[in-house]
């Protein structure tokens, strides 16, 4: 089974090509029907010849001979860009096909012909005497924009490209057009001749660094994952993240108890977190719900299991000492190798990168707990993706049938009101629903913890006092004898004073 989705179908390497990029071919079930011709589209600067230069070197690895049609740039271009990648351009035959500077001179230019007439014919016979001297398995011509323009008018193009489909279809070539979309009128012809069709898009968002997606169009014959698949450009080259989709990845799992070994919490919660089970811990700023996360996942660690815990609010060096300091074991687990903790860069970071990275986390690593903190800051790292409670509820869905147990943080907006809400309603997502809550009681302010949902398993329904400290995590008995804990200004009824800490009334 391949890292991200459902065995791939093509994956004969005699009758399909890795493109060399790990994560599209992923999305292409395999990779490319060799002898067919591909077109790649995308603006300047979405990586169409980063990616070009993967599908070259990936033959030549293999022992195949290559060769890249280049119209726009020079070889010491392709060179450059090779070098920032630190690859070795050695087995890949560069033909550069550009105009002269001879050209510029008026005693050049042409007077009786149309120059279209006359480059175009030179231009296709340069091609076509390379392909039958080489022989190439794998071809790219870069880029369809100058031959456009060498063209002269659509019906000319349009011919030529069909031309160039026939010659290479009869030689064995699997042939990759690059497309920079440069002109007026997007033209569709091309890609009703070619055989598979993929698309990058750059966005620039208000804010961060800007995103890159693909999506492949089309593709005859072949299966492959639709939708858009997030993608960087690194040193090194691309690197695609193809879109989760956890039906891929269902399958009947265990689930067991993963306890807090607090008592308390852990008879409140019905025994603990369940494996398989989203849990989704809700309150106020302050009032504990990254502390019980922390503590889930030492408690795990201390039983073996590994646990990651992915942070966007605050450093890890601020959550290790705030932990020690509560007598929660994260910093010594971490340094065993039993927890991680990253923090994740909000203006850097696409969903489909993190989904990436949660999955890793479960598959490669073994990750038995995973922690997102917060909800609030995933939704602020990436606020202009409009289908994000989608995506996570498909990673909720794929960690549940992984039998990955996640602790889902989120903030509520202010600290003490009846009306406290979420910027994102997840609680409908979540199997469990833990709620802390602050209120106020004789000068002072305390909080509250219940467990107000929990599917497929008993839990208590009381409200219990939580408490922080240098012992550590505390969890009193039921507030019996209040009544309007949730508003934040409760209702004292009782005769004794039931609070943590407090002096009993007689």
């Amino acid at each position: 089974m391949p890292r991200n989705g459902k065995a791939p179908t093509n994956t004969d390497p005699v009758l399909y090509a890795s493109t060399g990029t790990p994560g599209l071919d992923n999305v292409l079930m395999g990779g490319l029907a060799r002898s067919r011709l591909y077109l790649i589209e995308g603006v300047p600067g979405a990586g169409k010849t980063t990616l070009a230069m993967q599908f070259l070197m990936e033959g030549a690895r293999r022992g195949e001979t290559v060769l890249y049609i280049t119209l726009s740039e020079t070889a010491d271009e392709l060179k450059s860009v090779a070098t920032s990648h630190g690859w070795d351009m050695t087995g890949i035959s560069v033909r550069e096909l550009l105009p002269q500077e001879d050209t510029l001179n008026t005693d050049e230019q042409y007077t009786m012909f149309h120059p279209s007439e006359v480059e175009l014919t030179t231009t296709t016979k340069m091609i076509l005497q390379d392909v039958d001297r080489l022989k190439p398995a794998r071809i790219v011509f870069d880029s369809l924009s100058e031959l456009r323009l060498v063209a002269g008018n659509p019906l000319r193009y349009r011919r030529q490209i069909l031309a160039l489909k026939q010659f290479f279809g009869g030689r064995n070539c699997t042939v990759m057009l690059l497309d920079d979309m440069t002109a007026t009128d997007h033209d569709l012809h091309v890609q009703s001749i070619a055989h598979g069709v993929i698309l990058l898009q750059q966005l620039n968002p208000e804010y961060g660094a800007e995103r890159r997606r693909l999506r492949v169009v089309k593709y005859r014959g072949s299966e492959f994952r639709g939708g858009y698949h997030d993608y960087l450009i690194r040193k090194g080259g691309l690197e695609v993240f193809p879109r989760l989709v956890a039906a891929e990845h269902r399958q009947v799992v265990k689930t067991a108890k993963l306890p807090s070994d607090v008592p308390e919490l852990d008879a409140l919660m019905g025994g603990g977190i369940e494996e398989g089970t989203s849990t989704l811990i809700v309150g106020g700023a302050g009032t504990g719900k990254s502390t019980i996360a922390a503590q889930i996942c030492a408690a795990a660690a201390g039983r073996g299991q590994k646990a990651i815990m992915f942070v966007f609010d605050e450093s890890p060096n601020t959550l290790f000492s705030r932990c020690t300091g509560l007598g929660v074991r994260l910093a010594e687990f971490n340094e065993a190798g039993l927890i991680r903790v990253v923090q994740v860069d909000p203006a850097e970071l696409s969903p489909g990168e993190f989904a990436h990275q949660v999955s890793r986390a479960v598959e490669d690593w073994g990750a038995t707990i995973v922690v997102i903190d917060s909800l609030n800051g995933y939704l602020n790292a990436m606020p202009e993706e409009r289908f994000l409670t989608a995506q996570l509820h498909e990673m909720l869905m794929y960690m549940n049938q992984q039998g990955v147990a996640t602790i889902l943080i989120g903030a509520h907006q202010g600290v003490i009101s009846s009306q406290m809400k979420m910027p994102v309603d997840a609680s409908y997502l979540a199997d469990a629903v833990v709620l802390l809550r602050y209120f106020e009681s004789r000068g002072e302010v305390r909080q509250a913890i219940s467990v107000v949902k929990k599917r497929g398993g008993m839990h208590e329904r009381t409200i219990r006092e939580f408490a922080m400290g240098a012992d550590g995590i505390r969890v009193g008995e039921a507030l019996r004898n209040f009544r309007g804990v949730l508003t934040g200004v409760p209702v004292y009824e009782g005769s004794n004073d039931p609070l943590l800490g407090a002096a009993q009334v007689q």
